[in-house]
């Protein structure tokens, strides 16, 4: 039997974390109240400052987290599969599954439990804290979810130009802005 990959595992694992980060990051600054924000911005706050400025563009920002949160997540499921699932499925041959199910058995415990892992602490979780401590956590996270979203603005163009093209071919003309608003986007995640 070959040694279990804890590596691996230590991989999959950040790539959980990191899943959270962009979770709990986008629901604190789309849900942190503006007026305590512009409060410390007055006062001083760049981070605040910076938080109002993603917020009042929900469109590249949240664009910019979805990239992540799915690149995370493909990657995730496809490094847990591809690094896990032989080992996983040896150990369960050794408890008795039969040696001809037992690879694809153990692929599939491992994409269960990455799946499980994925959504409870990459997802729920941090957007629980996030709607609990919005903004100190917008505070924290609006300066390297800035820098983000700047290193992934040539990738959010081409997303939004493609998916404006798509729009296009079944006749219909994108707005030139979001007509959702950050304030909308605040009522309904507090709803949530």
């Amino acid at each position: 039997m070959t040694p279990f990959p804890w590596t691996d595992l230590l991989i999959i694992s950040a790539l959980i974390v990191l899943n959270a980060i962009f979770a709990m990051s986008e629901l604190a600054i789309v849900s942190a109240k503006p007026a305590r924000l512009r409060s410390a911005a007055e006062k001083g706050s760049k981070a605040a400052q910076v938080a109002l400025d993603l917020a009042a563009e929900p469109g590249k920002f949240l664009s910019t987290v979805q990239i992540g949160i799915t690149l995370v997540g493909i990657i995730a499921g496809a490094y847990s599969g591809a690094s896990l699932g032989g080992p996983v499925g040896e150990r369960l041959a050794a408890l008795g599954v039969p040696a001809e199910f037992a690879p694809e058995a153990g692929f599939g415990v491992v994409i269960a439990l990455t799946t499980y892992f994925s959504l409870v602490v990459g997802e729920l979780v941090p957007k629980q804290l996030a709607l609990r401590a919005a903004v100190p956590l917008a505070l924290v996270m609006a300066r390297p979810m800035r820098w983000l979203a700047r290193a992934a603005a040539p990738l959010v163009w081409l997303l939004d130009t493609s998916s404006g093209l798509i729009i296009r071919a079944f006749g219909v003309h994108p707005a030139g802005q979001s007509s959702v608003t950050a304030e909308e986007l605040h009522m309904i995640f507090a709803d949530a």
